[in-house]
């Protein structure tokens, strides 16, 4: 009797994550060399039954099974460079979905790397924001604030990998802008490394202009994460309390700032995106899905031809009603579960999306454990990739979605969320026909050349992840 793996998943489901072809998680499983050859079985198994081009797998019998899994993992994984970029596998699962939920062990800044000579051989970290109640808030930093040296040295192209990697605890040097140069400061911070739970509801605030027929909500969004193991709601009803706010104050403009948000639950973008549509409700579509042809199969036989169409939700505080459009801050960081949104909503009003190119993922994953727990190894495999309503889903490539208005954001030191001056806020604030206030800029700037952007921490890039909640049960066939 063939058995084919079904997930039973409630009707949360979680974001995209894209990342490195290996996680970044601490090994901790028992396995040896000797157990390698089951468990490359049991990838191959899992990955012939519910992965997205299940069609194109190599022969099992042509794989050596006795190698590395993470090398015959790869092996396993389709066009890597070009179509599938995010699959993973790990050796730790529970610490990956740890990460899945926002929990990690960190000082709490996510930056940029830039060069700051003309030689590009200095660098500093340019914060792009602080973890709220992380290490690092608690130490006084915050976003704008300019990294030079970790424990004295100073930061180089060729130094920032030892000095940024794997230290429980380091002393930065601040820097500042002096003229055209970013000079070290007196300024020092030692900060050490602590279990955060992330609250992905960074910043938001209601910009008034009374005199222009304008209330603008603004709201800066990190990763789509529902709550905690404590209340699993928790950051879902943050949400929704600032949406309440915005809605009390009558906005009739939205910034979304999703340019540090790389994905996350699925449940978490249909809230969003059902506090913020047009004329939505739970008896519109937000988004479609495309298995593979036996799940395809399984799901209209199980649940009729509508099976994979997912709905908005009825939510109290929604703004839609008094907003024609909303206006999407975007970097290349920019993935999966805020893509998701942003094509979602497209159907229902304006999307107008500023900065770069988002990261092109259209695809959704699940982590599958072992059923059987004989091993922590785990796989983060694609299952399939989602559409819109109107059945779009042209932006599953390294390209991305093109933004509207193309903005870099390379002036440093970055300005304070919801400052008016702010590179990518302002573009929006001049796109809806309101002037800069006076004084922009006074302190000193200064233009960057980028070298990595969206790091967290000891150089760990967010991996971009559209992902299902839910087991894996055989379903006799």
């Amino acid at each position: 009797m063939h058995l084919l793996y079904v997930l039973i998943f409630a009707l949360a489901v979680v974001g995209c994550n894209d990342k490195d072809v290996e996680p970044a998680v601490a090994t901790l499983d028992s396995t040896t060399a000797a157990d390698y050859p089951d468990v490359n079985s049991w990838l191959y198994d899992i990955m012939d039954d519910a992965y997205f081009w299940y069609k194109n797998l190599p022969a099992k019998t042509s794989l050596d099974n006795s190698i590395d899994p993470h090398d015959y993992f790869e092996k396993l994984v389709y066009q890597r460079t070009t179509v599938d970029r995010f699959s993973a596998v790990t050796d730790d699962i529970d610490a990956l979905q740890s990460e899945f939920n926002g929990v990690s062990t960190m000082f709490g800044i996510s930056y940029s790397l830039s060069y700051i000579d003309n030689g590009k051989s200095n660098l500093a970290a340019f914060l792009n924001y602080v973890v709220k109640g992380s290490p690092a808030e608690t130490a006084g930093l915050k976003r704008g604030d300019i990294l030079m040296k970790v424990n004295g040295t100073q930061l180089t192209s060729s130094n920032y990998t030892s000095l940024l990697g794997g230290n429980e605890t380091v002393t930065f040097t601040l820097g500042e802008v002096s003229g055209s140069a970013v000079v070290a400061s007196s300024r020092t911070v030692t900060v050490t490394k602590a279990l955060v739970n992330e609250d992905p509801v960074l910043f938001s605030t209601v910009i008034s202009k009374p005199a222009y027929g304008k209330t603008i909500g603004y709201l800066v969004y990190t990763q789509f994460v529902p709550g905690t193991d404590a209340d699993e709601s928790k950051y879902d009803n943050e949400l929704r309390q600032v949406f309440a706010d915005f809605k009390s104050k009558g906005v009739n403009e939205l910034v979304l700032d999703l340019r540090f948000n790389p994905g996350g639950y699925i449940s978490s973008a249909v809230t969003l995106a059902s506090l913020i549509g047009t004329g939505v409700s739970g008896s519109k579509i937000f988004y479609k899905e495309q298995w593979n042809d036996k799940y395809t199969a399984y799901w209209q036989k199980m649940q009729g031809a509508n099976a994979l169409n997912y709905p908005f939700l009825d939510e109290a505080s929604n703004v839609g009603s008094t907003l024609s459009r909303v206006f999407v801050l975007t970097s290349n960081g920019t993935a999966s579960a805020s893509e998701l949104v942003i094509n979602g909503l497209k159907p229902y009003m304006s999307v107008i999306k500023i900065g770069e190119h988002t990261a092109g993922k259209n695809l959704f994953g699940q982590l599958v454990p072992d059923d059987q727990k004989r091993w922590k190894w785990g796989a983060y495999i694609m299952l399939g990739q989602t559409a819109n309503a109107n059945g779009e889903s042209d932006y599953g490539t390294v390209d991305g979605m093109t933004p509207d208005y193309q903005v870099e954001d390379t002036t440093v030191p970055y300005l304070p969320f919801g400052d008016e001056n702010e590179t990518l806020l302002r573009k929006a604030l001049d796109i809806m026909g309101l002037p800069a206030p006076e004084g922009l800029r006074l302190a000193a700037t200064k233009s960057v050349d980028s070298f990595r952007t969206m790091l967290h921490d000891d150089l760990r890039t967010k991996e971009n992840r559209m992902i299902r909640r839910g087991d894996i049960s055989p379903i006799p066939q």
